[in-house]
């Protein structure tokens, strides 16, 4: 049976699998789906420390709640953590951590074991494929593609006090494997290929490769190579 808060509110038509808990003043919309071993509400660091040595019987007394909207979607093993808003149409894969004060926007889904890890803005229709990383202060807009793997940092010299987040622009795509150094941006529209280490923006519609990642082409180049391999493959 799900562990449900009293402070929590469930919307009409959603359903639980077994062994969920859904802690503190959790909101959850509509006609959504919550898999096996999800956790929602889960509280931050901050809030467990503060409670270091207090009596504690529950995790629900301390956490602050989730908010996830209508039509949701998390398979088994997800967590969200408290202060984490999910909206309308969201989709997880399995085993998908997504931490406190991230925002993900409508109809955007979050392949399995990719990590959310705080303080990470995702915006409406994004695909994020299966292991993607993402740091606190990282933003992703609009109807964006990170491929399987992608890696997203925000510190340059390891380990420092210093955090830089990566933008990404509406409607980039990013290949498997790729990596984004802190605090680079990714233009609008641009393409990074498969495996290409970002060390410095890249212009919006640009399409970029390599270790370092250099220009190779535009946006429109990528979409005519793209255009005559479906030709060929849909024969």
């Amino acid at each position: 049976m799900p562990y449900i808060s009293k402070r929590a509110s469930v919307g009409s038509g959603t359903k639980f699998e077994s062994e969920c808990a859904i802690y503190g003043e959790s909101v959850i919309g509509e006609r959504c789906f919550i898999g096996s071993f999800c956790t929602i509400g889960h509280p931050r660091r901050a809030s467990l420390l503060e409670h270091k040595g207090k009596p504690l019987s529950n995790l629900d007394e301390i956490s602050g709640g989730s908010r996830i909207g209508n039509d949701v979607v998390l398979r088994s093993h997800s967590v969200v953590y408290e202060l984490a808003i999910l909206e309308d149409g969201v989709e997880t894969g399995h085993f998908v951590l997504i931490r406190e004060e991230t925002k993900v926007g409508k109809r955007t889904r979050v392949g399995s074991y990719s990590v959310l890890d705080g303080k990470v803005s995702v915006g409406s229709q994004v695909s994020i494929q299966s292991g993607v990383y993402l740091p606190p202060g990282s933003v992703v807009e609009d109807e964006v593609f990170l491929g399987p793997f992608v890696t997203v940092t925000n510190d340059l010299y390891p380990p420092s006090p210093v955090v830089t987040g990566v933008k990404v622009e509406r409607g980039a795509v990013i290949g498997a494997r790729a990596i984004l150094l802190a605090g680079v941006t990714v233009g609008r529209e641009a393409v990074v290929a498969a495996g290409a280490v970002v060390t410095r923006d890249v212009e919006p519609e640009s399409f970029v490769m390599g270790v370092p990642a250099r220009k190779v082409g535009d946006r429109r180049s990528y979409e005519e190579k793209k255009k005559r391999f479906l030709q060929n493959e849909l024969r």
